[in-house]
């Protein structure tokens, strides 16, 4: 007599004790079995058995012992037996009389179905890490920022087995969070960020309130400490879902291994369609655990959401659009994607377009209809036009207090989030995405003839430009600013990635750089500094095969410093850009705008350039004007991390002293 294993599920039938469970008598062989008959544990047939050497026990690795009603969902319990019924403990279900009937319903027996879940899971050969990493792969997710450690080592070791999987090391958690976010804001596509629990989970806060503010989606995966050590007095062990609460469009802990891909997916789901932060605490014993993927319930997410507004509402706002005299569009990070269409907005309206400072490179700032950005680091043109316009058509606007739209202004609003529609009483809201809803909307528009609009546009801009140039002092020294931002506006490439970080730095790009067809990234609503280097870091990752920059103050770089190495480590070329001014530069000038005096602002650094060195990558210092091109030329050959430390002016307009 022979025994004969399932393949998928682990199952063992012996011919000589036969199988009670399918009524199969003892000493039938296997070829005997009939053609219909299962597996009494996972239903498959027996074109999935294999016969075992002998010595190999019989059933299965983990017994069945639970049996459903497929009906009412009554769980029948082989270990308790079943009082109702006077079915003793340790009955097997294939041993219940023919006419037993579920308690519940009434039921027979034929509507049972073994619980096969624990079974499953017992005899996989994966572990809830191995499945939890390989279903982020099937999402889409193959980069992942964070530190291993001793609460998350079994998920960090599936990372290692999955060759799809690229886990990016940093030396601070925060530095994972703002790269995950970036990735988002750059890519559209998801990151995760993998750490420990406690200390690990709290440093990736700043970073994950960024990806929150800024509506990027990111996954947050974190380990957490053992179940049964949870509680006062845990080492590293915090309230993970309470702390995470407050930045999260989806928080959980997995508790029960059943749970793990569906909580997964979920997550997942709620960072895609709500375009925010999910996170997911996994504890050290459940990651261990075995799990069997095709056994584990999950859900899916649709693929983009087409919103466009009902016939009445396109009407109603084409009505608005054909009878205003001179309207203005404002294009921000929601119109990101449908460039060509906001031009052939501008074209059918003779409007000119002006942007948000995030939506800064949505077209070249060459562009004969943009005329750059409106808000606290524009032209005045783009606000006088604003100004004297009678209709805004606003694409995708945050409504920032830096870009300042005018509240009062007769609008027609498009927004993913119908919370931001209706900014007056006098708006007409469209609720959907402009790069479907402006292909319905254009068609409704009667166009204009030409009538000079591109002229006024190009004199504007002329003599705005006149002004950069004449601020851009290629004598001075410290070097100015606005000269760093012309050098840099000749020298990078059209299609090169920026990561920008926040303080002056990010002033002067805003108002003198001048884009072509680059990408950027800041840190927007949270406007934290420190975001430009781990930006960088996930640009390179993003675009390998394309320039990456980071433009940066002395302040900003040194909050993250500690990061350039993981661009060494893991062979990131990068040009970093560090504007030292030895000064909290933008907090010095708020000082001066409340009428503070100037305090606490003052940096001491380190030799920028030097540190570069040390780090393994290259350090240029800069202190002259005319040796800020050949640095940058010379640090985009080198084909390395860089760093080049350019002493600059830390006052504006040179208004106030040292």
């Amino acid at each position: 007599m022979a025994k004969w294993k399932c393949s998928v599920c682990g199952y063992v039938y012996d011919e000589e004790r036969g199988e009670p469970a399918t009524k199969t008598p003892q000493n039938t062989r296997f070829g005997d079995l009939p053609d219909d008959w299962k597996c009494p544990v996972c239903g498959a047939d027996t074109s999935a058995f294999e016969q075992l050497p002998e010595g190999a026990a019989p059933g299965p690795a983990r017994a069945v012992t639970k049996w459903k009603c497929s009906v009412c969902g009554y769980l029948y319990d082989e270990e308790a037996g079943e009082p109702a019924t006077d079915t003793s403990p340790h009955t097997r279900f294939g041993d219940l009389p023919d006419d037993w009937k579920c308690p519940v319903c009434g039921s027979g027996k034929n509507v049972f179905e073994p619980v096969l879940g624990e079974a499953m899971h017992e005899t996989a050969d994966t572990t809830v890490s191995d499945v939890l990493i390989a279903e982020m792969e099937a999402w889409g997710i193959s980069l992942i920022f964070g530190l291993p450690g001793t609460s998350s080592l079994g998920l960090v070791d599936a990372v290692r087995k999955n060759p799809a999987m690229r886990y990016i090391v940093v030396r601070h958690e925060e530095n994972a969070a703002m790269a995950a976010s970036a990735y988002h804001k750059l890519t559209g596509k998801i990151a995760a960020c993998l750490t420990i629990a406690g200390p690990g989970a709290t440093n990736l806060a700043t970073g994950l309130y960024d990806a929150k503010e800024d509506h990027a989606s990111v996954l947050s995966i974190n380990g957490q400490v053992a179940t049964q050590y949870t509680g006062p007095g845990g080492i590293q062990e915090i309230d993970q879902d309470a702390f995470f609460r407050p930045v999260t469009v989806y928080n959980n802990t997995i508790y029960d291994r059943k749970m793990a891909v569906l909580l997964l997916t979920k997550a997942l789901k709620y960072a895609t369609l709500h375009e925010g932060v999910a996170q997911l605490s996994v504890p050290n014993d459940i990651q261990k655990l075995p799990l069997s993927a095709p056994h584990s319930s999950r859900e899916t997410c649709i693929r983009g959401l087409p919103i466009v507004p009902a016939g009445h509402d396109l009407r109603a706002a084409a009505d608005a659009i054909n009878a205003a005299h001179r309207p203005v569009i404002l294009a921000g990070w929601g119109a990101h994607q449908a460039a060509d269409d906001v031009v052939r907005l501008a074209t059918t309206l003779q409007a000119p377009i002006v942007t948000t400072f995030r939506s800064k490179g949505i077209l070249p700032d060459t562009h004969e209809w943009l005329i750059g950005i409106l808000g606290s680091v524009g032209s005045p043109h783009a606000r006088k036009l604003v100004t004297e316009s009678d209709l805004l058509i606003t694409l995708g606007v945050g409504f920032s207090k830096f870009t300042n739209v005018p509240l009062d202004k007769k609008m027609v609003q498009v927004d993913t989030n119908p919370v931001k529609l209706g900014k007056n009483a006098d708006s007409i809201p469209l609720w959907g995405n402009c790069v479907h809803l402006l292909p319905l909307l254009i068609p409704l528009l009667k166009a204009r003839p030409k009538d000079g609009m591109t002229d006024r546009i190009a004199a504007m801009k002329d003599e705005w430009r006149a002004l950069l140039d004449r601020e851009a002092d290629a004598d001075a020294v410290p070097i100015r600013p606005p000269y760093i931002m012309k050098v840099l506006s000749g020298l990078i490439p059209d299609d090169a990635v920026i990561a920008l970080d926040v303080g002056e730095n990010q002033w002067w790009f805003g108002r003198n750089f001048l884009m072509k067809h680059q990408r950027f990234a800041m840190s927007g609503y949270l406007g934290t500094m420190g975001f430009g280097l781990p930006a960088a870091i996930a640009a390179k990752c993003a675009y390998p095969d394309k320039t990456v920059f980071c433009i940066t103050g002395d302040g900003g770089f040194a909050m993250a410093m500690a990061d350039f190495v993981t661009a060494v480590k893991y062979d990131l070329p990068m040009v970093v850009v560090v504007l030292s001014n030895r000064q909290l530069g933008m907090i010095r000038v708020e000082q001066m705008m409340e009428q503070y005096e100037n305090y606490a602002t003052d940096l001491l650094n380190p030799d920028f350039a030097a540190y570069a060195d040390a780090c393994g990558g290259v350090g240029i210092r800069v202190e002259r004007p005319g040796d800020l091109g050949p640095a940058i030329e010379r640090a985009m050959a080198l084909n390395r991390p860089v760093i080049v430390d350019v002493l600059t002016d830390p006052d504006r307009f040179g208004t106030r002293g040292e």
